[in-house]
């Protein structure tokens, strides 16, 4: 796999990715990530990958975040009552 780009963010790391004829897309936050995966005959470009990147993409990959260390929490709490 092979790092395209580094987008700045002041909250998120985000990094596009070139493999195996996609784009792949990485959110990070903490611990937790979110990938997305798009074909390189889909679009023009890096530019156009960036472009998909909005706020909008970003307010509801906070949303997912926060979700996720919710499921992650229950899990961890989990783990010791089935023991």
């Amino acid at each position: 796999m092979r790092l395209v780009k580094d987008i700045p963010h002041e909250r998120f790391k985000i990094q596009i990715f070139n493999y195996n004829a996609k784009y792949i897309v990485k959110i990070e936050l903490g611990q937790f990530e979110q990938t997305f995966k798009i074909g390189e005959t889909d679009v023009y470009g890096v530019e156009d990958v960036e472009r998909m990147i909005t706020p909008e993409l970003l307010a509801n990959a906070i949303k997912r975040f926060v979700e996720m260390r919710a499921d992650w929490e229950v899990a961890f709490k989990q783990k010791n009552i089935e023991s």
